[in-house]
């Protein structure tokens, strides 16, 4: 028993009821985001924020977002959308590059606060209806630019609206949204390798994290089972727009406070 708590208090700034917090709430956040195919991720963001160090927040939210999508995607792997996968992982290698560049410099609530104006205006803006006709160009533009963003901030929601609009059905939107999603952190977390970033030190908290996040995602995926295509669009939605509201209220509280 000594060896365990030894090995969940190794983590930097992190002690051991925190590290057993955390691993709940990596529980709780997979099983939302594999019930609604978002939701989770920005959650566990919320608290990282709260907790980690600055510099470590994006980076270690990057790995369990990773476990969480992938699996999520794996078990679900039936109803992926394969289609136009490609086009998205090149314009995501390219996003991942350049955001990578200036990760640190840009501010972080005026990027959110644009990310949560899209999300409203992709949910009823007369232009999201262009993504139900795929193209290879919106496939790449749509992986630069989201790649690029989750440099500095987390993206499922950002990216959810595209996936909603070409994919039929929650379980295909879900596991297609997994699927990208798993691409994308793939390709962040290697970008903060090359900048240079130590993930050793919070191993032992990934690893926990990681093993209840995949308890949380097997339990969202019978919850997404029963659950009605009107409350999961419903849902969905809700999120959004709760998300987007949290985003676009980030910048407005930095113009009051400042």
């Amino acid at each position: 028993m000594s060896i365990i708590f030894e090995i969940i208090s190794n983590t930097p700034d992190v002690s051991s009821i925190t590290f057993i917090v955390l691993c709940l709430v990596s529980f709780i956040t997979s099983a939302i985001s594999a019930s609604f195919g978002l939701g989770g991720g920005t959650m566990l963001v919320a608290v990282f924020v709260n907790i980690l160090n600055p510099l470590a927040v994006i980076p270690i939210h990057a790995v369990i977002q990773l476990n969480s999508n992938f699996f999520r995607a794996l078990i679900m792997w039936r109803y992926i959308k394969f289609n136009g996968m490609i086009p998205f992982i090149i314009g995501s290698i390219f996003g991942v590059s350049i955001g990578g560049q200036i990760a640190f410099n840009m501010p972080k609530y005026l990027l959110e606060g644009i990310i949560g104006i899209f999300i409203l205006y992709s949910l009823w803006g007369p232009s999201i209806k262009k993504f139900n006709k795929y193209s290879r160009s919106t496939g790449i533009g749509m992986g630069i630019f989201t790649s690029f963003v989750t440099m500095f901030v987390g993206t499922g929601s950002l990216l959810a609206p595209y996936i909603k609009a070409i994919t039929i059905g929650k379980k295909m939107t879900v596991a297609t949204h997994g699927a990208y999603m798993s691409w994308q952190h793939g390709l962040k977390i290697i970008g903060f390798g090359l900048l240079g970033f130590t993930f050793s030190p919070y191993i032992s908290l990934i690893i926990g994290m990681v093993l209840f996040g995949i308890l949380g995602t097997w339990l969202g995926k019978y919850i997404l089972s029963w659950m009605h295509e009107r409350i999961f669009g419903f849902g969905f939605n809700l999120i959004l727009v709760i998300l987007a509201i949290k985003l676009i209220y980030s910048p407005v509280k930095y113009w009051i406070m400042s």
